[in-house]
């Protein structure tokens, strides 16, 4: 049996403390398991394994950068797959994609873009509570679009990474789009201004495709 003084144990501590912090830095984020890459690598070849890989390895390679420098790496990476509608692509009307899927058949559609980015930025330890998902109205094209947003801070103009509009911008900036609700783990809200707008009661519950999409990825 041993004793130790006050200011042995408090270096005690301080030592766990920072094993503990360096450990966690340190851990990597695994985004892709083997077993998916080889299932993916035989359901869609090797190049398509190929592109998860090249996932992983940018989650494991830039956890060290600023959050803005992440953005831009996050949203070249994922505009290079290329825009399918939906009804070509899968058969359906509206079905929104894994990252996964999104990667393993580089082809998907705003939506697929939006939530691959999401996921990722995350996996890079962007807070949830920065990211949203947003539905808007793409004025050019007169139709539905979806983009991501990023709130440097709960009250900032939130920027936009989309796939129409590969540049990152301020949402003050794409006149072209206008917000109808936007959504993220934490919660729905409807836009009535460029950011997030006003909670809806209920929340994400509301959303069905959202549920489906997270049901998927705990499978």
């Amino acid at each position: 049996m041993f004793f130790i003084n006050n200011k042995q144990q408090l270096l005690l501590v301080l030592i766990v403390a920072a094993v503990t912090v360096f450990a966690t830095a340190d851990s990597p984020v695994k985004i892709v398991s083997e077993a998916e890459i080889a299932e993916t690598k035989k359901e869609y070849g090797s190049r398509a394994a190929d592109r998860l890989r090249e996932w992983q390895e940018l989650v494991d390679e830039n956890q060290h950068l600023d959050e803005k420098d992440k953005l831009e790496i996050v949203n070249d990476f994922f505009n290079r797959v290329r825009f399918v509608d939906d009804i070509d692509h899968w058969n359906k009307k509206d079905y929104w994609a894994t990252p996964v899927e999104l990667l393993a058949t580089d082809a998907g559609d705003c939506e697929d873009y939006s939530i691959a980015k999401y996921f990722t930025l995350k996996a890079l330890g962007v807070p949830e509570s920065k990211l949203y998902i947003t539905y808007v109205k793409a004025l050019r094209y007169n139709q539905a679009h979806m983009v991501l947003t990023y709130f440097e801070k709960p009250k900032s103009i939130p920027l936009v990474l989309d796939n129409i509009n590969k540049r990152i911008l301020k949402s003050t900036h794409r006149t072209d789009l206008v917000p109808v609700y936007s959504f993220n783990g934490d919660g729905l809200w409807l836009a009535r201004q460029r950011g997030k707008g006003k909670s809806v009661k209920g929340g994400t519950s509301k959303l069905k495709k959202w549920n489906d999409l997270l049901n998927r990825l705990d499978r």
